[in-house]
């Protein structure tokens, strides 16, 4: 004989929470229990619903007349002692008692469906509107970083002592063109445009030289957008001295000390 499958056992969890299993089928339906917690939910949702039922409909008194007769059949009783009582068939009461168990049964996992359902609806809206808060936060973080960075930008193209350098395309890129506004006080906003792509793995990187040609600093990387434009802000402290802006083509992700083509080149 065949063992049930899960979906066998899964139709007994009514008759088991109404106590209408036989000892076998109670124990093999345990059995299964202990190791299914979707079942052993079920089973839980179930007991939750028929503990409640006795209690969904409102207790109301019962009216004076009703009363009245019970105390009168009561009083009449002692005459009705002799005469033989008709009992129903014990047949018959079982066949009441399934009946009603199998309605209960069934009310129970008409319920239980409406109730998975519910659960399902729900978690669906939930997730969307995880969805929707996590994209608004996704966004309101962008909007927020972006203008930060146009402060920042402003507040160096404002600054009273700013200054303009011209940056010329050189051998390398003869048609790119850039600009750099200097801030001693506020930092470096540099612009290029006209920036003609890179081969795979190199990158454009910006060069603050100090007067007097002393070592360059590495001001950062350029990330190209459409037609060659790229900027960069720099931190006061890395633009503390300028005297040259350049940049020139490295490896991806920066080196030291330019060892590239110059591309663009301007001197204060």
């Amino acid at each position: 004989m065949t063992s049930p499958t899960h979906d066998e056992l899964r139709e007994l969890t009514g008759a088991y929470v109404l106590g209408m299993l036989s000892q076998a089928e109670r124990e093999r339906f345990e059995v299964h229990l202990a190791t299914c917690a979707d079942c052993a939910r079920e089973v839980e949702e179930l007991g939750l619903v028929a503990a409640a039922l006795p209690h969904a409909v409102p207790q109301q008194d019962p009216p004076r007349a009703l009363r009245a007769r019970v105390l009168q059949h009561a009083v009449a009783e002692p005459q009705l002692q002799s005469m033989q009582p008709i009992r129903p068939k014990r047949r018959n009461m079982v066949t009441w008692l399934a009946a009603a168990a199998s309605i209960a049964a069934v009310a129970l996992g008409l319920y239980n469906m409406t109730l998975r359902q519910r659960i399902r609806d729900l978690e669906g809206r939930l997730r969307d509107a995880s969805a929707q808060l996590a994209a608004s936060q996704g966004n309101l973080q962008i909007a927020t970083a972006a203008l930060t960075r146009a402060n920042q930008f402003a507040a160096v193209l404002q600054a009273p002592d700013v200054r303009q350098i011209p940056l010329a395309g050189q051998k390398a890129a003869p048609t790119a063109a850039g600009r750099a506004f200097w801030s001693p006080s506020r930092g470096l906003v540099f612009t290029a445009s006209n920036l003609p792509p890179v081969s795979p793995g190199r990158q454009y990187q910006l060069w603050v030289i100090p007067p007097g040609g002393s070592t360059p600093i590495s001001a950062g990387l350029l990330d190209l957008e459409s037609g060659g434009i790229a900027t960069v802000l720099v931190d006061p402290k890395t633009a503390a001295s300028v005297g040259t802006v350049a940049v020139t083509v490295e490896p991806a992700g920066g080196v030291p000390q330019p060892t590239g083509d110059m591309v663009l080149a301007g001197t204060l």
